[in-house]
């Protein structure tokens, strides 16, 4: 029997998966990270305890699973996109990561766009500057930290950091590399074009490899610390969504990852290197060989379940909320929720924007607000299934959900109504580090590749259908969702 280790290196915690080769998952281990916020809109976090966590929860997995470490045929690696990690010439940390939720660096997203011009850099990377990404992180420690910025020589991703302290070796693979925004989206490399307009050295930026390739092997000294053994070899990965959607099987076109957490993304699978022309979706490279993905992102989809059941429904459980949501009709009787608690990301990048509740009467009540919400977020989430589906997608055939949001039956329907497409859930729910510890196997030998891996170890444990009369309503209530944002947006932007 092989075995396979998924190190999953997220914002909170870094956990680490043992499963099969028939894969069963034995065990989930996880140690948790602190954040610091120095300032605001600041968030960082120091690269050691990645490294002091993977350790940590590599051994706990390994002994919750009762498997010697050299029983570990190959290790995946997936974890938080964007984060920047510098190091000097000799490998040490030289400021804490500046992460993907850090927010100081709009200045230098519209200096990028600048000096790239904004119509080019989509065309290159696939992607507006944001202030996620790692690009104008970069340039700020450049204009910010002038004597730590010449000091750097190589720069890293979260995971990649872990890569580095298991193997000694740097390097990264494509799907996180894209998140950059220094990629060549279509032939999945470095762009030197944009390394040039930047000031940024390639040197610094490690080589790029495909999610199952491997890119180095375990040393003595990462062994001594994690209890695997000397010279197991540890393969690309993925960024965590592109793992999230190999271990939901997300792999091929046609079938569309939809996560509800705290934020929401849909994550479709391309061919080829497609673009939105505005920007207004994400695309990056995908952990399966060959294969990119879109991906749409809100900031606040079960959020905003959470935020009103802890604020206006204190001591209700999410059961008794969505019982009583149950009994309002479809579409709420023309109550709307806008779910921009935290601003937002797709379509509208805009931090300014707000929630709110839109047509409140009183024969509304608490149940129609809930029920409103659920349908707000899924309204929202619609916006990236139409703007994936007119970037040239085409036809989605099969949403496969995944997250606590997923959790409610009511919300599930909701979903496949609003979308118009089969809902289904599936037996792997620790999705980004079973994806990596899946890309392991690949890349050991264990599945010719990742579609036939997922084909074999993804199972759909339920399926729920559109309701037609349903359908028919929520493309109406869609219509006046979409027109809703844009007759607000100057009315939010003044309540700063």
């Amino acid at each position: 029997m092989s075995y396979f280790l998924g190190i999953d290196v997220s914002t909170t915690a870094t956990k680490a998966l043992v499963m099969d080769e028939k894969g069963s998952l034995l065990a989930v281990a996880s140690s948790p990270h602190t954040l610091q916020t120095p300032k605001p809109l600041w968030s960082e976090q120091d690269p050691h305890e990645w490294w002091e966590a993977a350790s940590i929860s590599t051994r706990k997995a390994l002994a919750q699973a009762g498997v010697q470490g050299e029983r570990v045929s190959a290790v995946g690696l997936t974890g938080q996109m964007h984060g920047l990690v510098l190091l000097d010439e000799t490998g040490q940390v030289l400021r804490p990561s500046i992460l993907w939720n850090d927010g100081r660096t709009q200045a230098q997203c519209d200096e990028i766009h600048r000096r790239v011009g904004r119509e080019r850099l989509i065309q290159i990377t696939g992607n507006l500057a944001l202030t996620g990404f790692t690009a104008p992180k970069i340039i700020w420690v450049q204009q910010q930290e002038p004597a730590v910025f010449k000091k750097v020589r190589h720069i890293l991703l979260p995971k990649d950091y872990v890569r580095y302290r298991l193997t000694g070796e740097y390097g990264m693979d494509k799907a996180d590399g894209s998140g950059t925004i220094l990629f060549d989206l279509k032939t999945r490399t470095w762009s030197p074009e944009l390394m040039s307009i930047l000031g940024i050295d390639p040197g610094w930026m490690p080589p790029t490899y495909e999610g199952p390739e491997f890119t180095g092997k375990v040393s003595a000294q990462a062994a001594e610390a994690t209890g695997l053994k000397v010279g197991t070899p540890v393969a690309a990965g993925g960024g965590d969504q592109a793992a999230q959607a190999v271990g939901v099987g997300a792999v091929e076109p046609g079938i569309v990852a939809l996560t509800v957490g705290t934020s929401g993304v849909v994550f479709a699978t391309t061919p080829s290197a497609l673009i939105e022309p505005e920007g207004r979706l994400h695309a990056f490279c995908h952990a399966v060989p060959g294969m990119w993905h879109f991906m749409g992102v809100m900031l606040s989809a079960a959020g905003s379940l959470q935020w009103y059941r802890d604020t206006l429904a204190s001591g209700m459980s999410f059961d008794d909320l969505l019982v009583e949501a149950g009994t309002v009709p479809t579409g709420s009787e023309g109550l709307q929720f806008l779910p921009y608690l935290s601003g937002e990301r797709t379509p509208h990048p805009d931090p300014l924007a707000r929630g709110a509740w839109v047509g409140l009467t009183v024969r509304h009540g608490r149940g129609h607000m809930t029920r409103a919400l659920l349908e707000g977020v899924a309204y929202g989430l619609k916006d990236s299934f139409t703007l994936i589906r007119n970037a040239g997608l085409g036809e989605v055939r099969q949403v496969r959900g995944s997250g606590g949001g997923m959790k409610g039956a009511l919300w599930r329907q909701v979903f496949s109504s609003v979308l118009g497409a089969e809902l289904v859930t599936v037996n792997t729910t620790e999705g980004a580090a079973f994806g990596a510890a899946l890309l392991a196997g690949v890349g050991a030998g264990a599945w010719p590749d990742v579609p036939a891996a997922c084909k074999a170890l993804v199972k759909v444990t339920g399926s729920v259908q559109p309701d037609p009369a349903q359908a028919e309503t929520y493309q109406a209530g869609y219509l006046v969702y979409r027109s809703l944002y844009p007759a607000l947006r100057d009315a939010f932007h003044q309540m700063v």
